[in-house]
């Protein structure tokens, strides 16, 4: 066998620079018993944890490539529900920060969660425009609630009516679900646009909601009591009647809200006590609403009346106050809290409640920032005052370019506001210039200074050690596109979108800013030489032994001159789009170019003839570099994905797990050690070279497998025969396909080790589950897969399987009585999905008779060891009680601080403002 050349490894280090993604909500999490300090947010496909006193990173859950776009914590705060793009949501526990349990929920991107009171149920709705009930407990699917034309907004369960859920959608339409039923018993059908979110207030007295008007409809609901006893006198009225029938309660609408800000309503966020309604538009500013309690109400009707009494003997010309205004309203049910003003355009907000009425609001911002406002509830004329923000850990846009110092420790990164330096090691943002727009980055020799090109045409001299722009040069009239050193060190060259390229040395001169008679010499750059070109210039790079100089022009060429005397020598022609980015190698004898029409090109200096043309990209290439001292390059691409290449035999190495979009740029350390990256997710992603040695069939096998893996053996379509309108809630994926093929594998094993005459020899896949036996081998297959995928994996398969499966029941009843729970499940299930063929084959009815009685047997003890158990430990917690004096699972001091906090508000219940109300 002959050598084969060997590469090493590239593994994703760290992302940084991102403190908050524009997708995604922001919640207040608990950690560490903690409230009000730690908030959730998402960073792209990550969950970040920051502790918003000290501005630090506290925790990262971390799925894989999906982007996060909704977070919802648990009623207990100890799990975090988190909803990506795929349709998946992922719980995860703060304590092991680990994934909990997953459900297959959606076919699109998750947009809307909500827990039950206790934490036990999940309602989430999607762009697919289904909303689906998940069991926390059982860790599956519960149903798919299928009505709304148009993708969910918002879904919650109400508190007083526990089966009932509320859906708002971009359909116009709010609707009322029995989960219990799975049926639509209410639609609310007032709102001409789009509805963006709902809010029930003061448990489930109000129902708020917001649309693409600067109204907010504010709802009553009642108990339902009415008894019709007239006829109806038409269909219409018919059916207004049986739907107010079978609905539990009666939903009014009672007024509007008009709000102060401009444009539709984006969301409407509710603190946990149900009392605080926060609410944001287009604008920057974020409006707060107090809903009363019941007994503040009526103090508040009463104070009303006495003024209209009083009014109205004054004042003899008018008559007696109609009954409309002695009636409770709007006026007396809603206060409106003073409005917080924010600095930019806000994505998303959260709202906790604490101690002394203090109002804790998280605010995140399209700018990639963090704001914490806190605001007094109890007082008269309180303003929020902004006591966190988390901003310097990122920029507020997307980066546009990235450089390695000399030593590899430092990376700049160049956004559209300012320039950062990174600490490689920690991640951590060293300093932030502001500069204007950045396009491009370059080191200065020493590692002190560094080169800025902007969108202007101005070049900067920056000094990082101070933070402070030396000098603003303008080196172009139009973009900078490219600075590159030369090999000797001592200058460097542009290039602009004027089309010329300028060459220019360092310098040391007199510091400007001090006296003349001062020794101190700063750096600066002289103007040299300039070389004039018919397009505008993209890229230019320097070959490293001082004898050409290639140029990238938007007439999609590479012209090649001499660097000494300028004059031209090749011309690469063969891109059918601009070349935007390319290098050249350390013995510059190759140049490869990444252009806009997604191919790389490698040519060779001497003569400017192609090696080779590669697809390499599924859009189009904006970042190429060499590793230094080889003829391995990595690339990046709209598509987000970052490439290693190999330009000896033209093979594609590995493909590293790139960007959530666009990725702008990359630089390659100068060790050629480490990778950097930059996206449109702003995120700056570190790769880092392991010992790990790469086979290329391998990592070929792989990324073939992972392919395949994306696709669906068996479609998309979970359809049975005869049962066209089944809606599970979950979805098929590929470890409910792997879940089938494993069970039957398993009843085929199964089967023929029963058949032999000699059962000593256990085969190997039965080994593998380390079962002795056919029970516990079915059991094993049966409990790896995942509880979500059940359903899926157990609809896959053929009624022939299906009659195996069941006839296995009754024996592994008898043998297995601690997995009676998921026993039952599997039978169940195939009962309901295979009810007429079951029922119409005779062989399997005395299998059928066996099942119930056995599986009831097994039932009633599994409830009864239950019940022992339970009351055996309630004995011990009284006797613990009784003898120690104090009373268990309880928090007092909770309880006596939720007394403290009602009596001070009706204490301060006079001194509320009013609300502006339209009706």
């Amino acid at each position: 066998m002959g050598l084969t050349k060997q590469y090493l490894a590239f593994k994703p280090v760290a992302n940084f620079n991102i403190i908050a993604s524009g997708r995604a909500n922001v919640a207040f999490v608990t950690v560490g018993g903690v409230d009000g300090r730690y908030v959730a947010v998402a960073g792209a496909e990550q969950v970040l944890v920051w502790n918003t006193r000290l501005g630090e990173k506290m925790l990262e859950f971390v799925r894989d490539k999906q982007e996060v776009t909704y977070l919802r914590p648990s009623p207990d705060q100890k799990h975090l529900a988190v909803g990506y793009t795929d349709g998946v949501i992922e719980l995860f526990s703060f304590e092991s920060k680990q994934s909990v349990c997953s459900f297959a929920a959606h076919r699109s991107a998750v947009s809307a969660m909500n827990f039950d009171l206790i934490g036990l149920k999940l309602v989430s709705g999607g762009l697919d425009n289904d909303l689906v009930v998940s069991d926390v407990v059982a860790q599956s699917g519960k149903c798919r609630l299928v009505g709304h034309n148009g993708a969910i907004t918002e879904a919650r369960f109400m508190e007083r009516y526990h089966d009932v859920v509320v859906s708002s959608s971009k359909d116009t339409q709010i609707k009322f679900w029995n989960i219990e039923t799975q049926n639509c018993f209410k639609t609310i059908v007032d709102h001409r646009t789009e509805v963006w979110g709902i809010a029930l207030m003061r448990n489930d007295d109000f129902l708020v909601a917001g649309s693409g008007d600067t109204q907010l409809s504010v709802y009553k609901i009642a108990e339902n009591t009415s008894n019709p006893v007239e006829e109806p006198t038409g269909d219409l009225d018919n059916l207004l009647l049986e739907s107010e029938a079978t609905s539990p309660f009666r939903c009014t609408q009672i007024g509007n809200i008009q709000r102060s800000g401009f444009g539709r309503t984006i969301n409407l966020v509710v603190e946990n006590g149900g009392q605080i309604l926060g609410c944001h538009g287009t604008d920057k500013k974020i409006e707060l609403f107090y809903f009363y309690s019941v007994d503040e109400a009526i103090v508040r009707l009463t104070k009303r009346l006495k003024k209209l009494d009083a009014k109205s003997k004054t004042d003899d010309s008018n008559t007696n106050p109609n009954s409309a205004e002695r009636q409770l309203s709007l006026v007396d049910e809603i206060k409106r809290l003073p409005a917080v003003a924010v600095p930019e355009k806000v994505k998303s907000f959260d709202l906790l409640l604490g101690a002394n009425d203090e109002l804790r609001m998280c605010v995140t911002f399209v700018k990639n920032f963090i704001q914490v406002f806190t605001l007094n509830v109890a007082e008269k004329h309180a303003e929020a005052n902004a006591i966190h923000t988390i901003r310097q850990q990122g920029h507020p846009s997307e980066v546009r370019s990235v450089a390695f110092s000399s030593d590899s420790l430092a990376i700049a990164s160049g956004s559209g506001e300012s320039l950062k330096l990174w600490s490689r090691a920690s991640q951590s943002s060293l300093r932030t210039i502001e500069t204007g727009y950045v396009v491009s980055t370059c080191f200065v020799p020493g590692d002190r200074h560094v080169l800025v090109g902007l969108k202007t045409g101005q070049l900067l001299i920056v000094d990082i050690v101070t933070g402070e722009i030396i000098e603003r040069i303008v080196a172009h009239e139009k973009e900078l596109w490219s600075i590159v050193l030369t090999p000797d060190m001592r200058g460097c060259v542009t290039g602009g979108g004027d089309t010329t390229v300028k060459f220019w040395s360092f310098e040391l001169i007199a510091d400007p800013s001090r006296d003349d008679k001062s020794e101190v010499k700063v750096l600066s750059l002289l103007h040299k030489n300039v070389l004039k070109l018919e397009e505008t210039v993209l890229c230019v790079r320097i070959s490293r032994n001082s004898k050409y100089i290639a140029v990238a022009l938007l007439d999609s060429t590479v012209k090649i001159f001499f660097l000494d005397t300028l004059k031209f020598y090749l011309s690469l022609y063969g891109h059918k789009l601009p070349v935007l980015c390319m290098d050249i190698s350390y013995d510059s004898t190759i140049i490869v170019t990444g252009s806009a029409d997604r191919s790389i090109k490698i040519w060779g200096m001497d003569f400017g003839d192609c090696h080779r043309s590669l697809i390499a990209h599924d859009n189009s290439v904006m970042g190429l570099q060499f590793i230094p001292k080889t003829h391995l390059f990595f690339s990046c691409g709209k598509d987000g994905k970052v490439k290693q290449w190999d330009a000896d035999s033209f093979e594609k190495i590995i493909t590293l797990p790139g960007h959530v979009g666009e990725a702008h740029g990359l630089a390659v350390s100068p060790n050629g050690k480490f990778v950097v990256s930059c996206g449109s997710d702003r995120t700056l992603r570190l790769y880092e070279r392991t010992d790990e040695p790469l086979v290329l069939q391998d990592v070929q096998e792989e990324e073939r497998e992972e392919l395949e893996n994306q696709t669906l053996a068996t479609g998309e379509d979970s359809a049975v025969p005869g049962l066209p309108g089944l809606k599970l809630p979950s979805k098929k994926t590929i470890g409910s396909e792997k879940g089938a093929e494993n069970i039957l594998e398993c009843l085929e094993v199964s089967k023929k080790f029963e058949q032999e005459d000699s059962q000593n020899i256990i085969p190997p896949l039965m080994y593998a589950y380390e079962a002795t036996n056919t029970d516990d081998f079915l059991l094993a297959v049966l409990t790896r897969i995942r509880a979500s995928d059940l359903e899926e994996a157990l609809l896959l398969l053929p009624f022939s399987a299906v009659c195996e499966l069941l006839e296995q029941i009754p024996k592994l009843t008898d043998a297995r009585k601690d997995q009676t729970e998921i026993i039952c499940k599997v039978v169940l299930f195939l009962f309901r999905i295979h009810q007429k063929p079951i029922v119409n084959n005779q062989m399997l009815l005395p299998v059928i008779q066996e099942i119930i009685g056995k599986l009831q047997g097994a039932i009633v003890q599994l409830r009864d060891m239950i019940g022992v158990n339970l009351h055996g430990m309630q004995m011990l917690q009284r006797e613990v009680e009784a003898n120690q004096g104090v009373q268990l699972f309880r928090d007092a001091t909770k309880s006596r601080r939720q007394k403290d906090m009602r009596r001070k508000r009706k204490e301060a219940a006079a001194k509320r403002t009013f609300v502006q109300i339209s009706t």
